[in-house]
């Protein structure tokens, strides 16, 4: 199964792995550099939680780079522009 984000608000989206919301991801900081992080909605035991995730949340530089920690997951934007770090 493949990741989505589904962009809820700018710095808002839904994870989805196939057609469930498994986790959430939220750009925290009001300026440049943001953190990007990935949070799973329940706290599974370590041997139950979806690859890649190890911990319940994980924190990124970029939007980007988080995508790429997903496996190039697809990002469907609620804007006329495309997802950036900076939305």
């Amino acid at each position: 199964m493949t990741y989505s984000l589904i962009q809820l608000a700018p710095g808002a989206y839904d994870l989805l792995l196939g057609d469930t919301i498994v986790a959430s991801v939220v750009r925290s900081g009001l300026r440049q550099p943001y953190t990007w992080t990935a949070e799973l909605l329940e706290e599974l035991p370590k041997t139950e939680r979806p690859a890649p995730f190890r911990e319940i949340e994980h924190s990124f530089p970029s939007l980007e780079e988080l995508c790429t920690w997903l496996g190039q997951s697809a990002v469907k934007t609620n804007n006329r522009g495309t997802a950036s770090q900076g939305d």
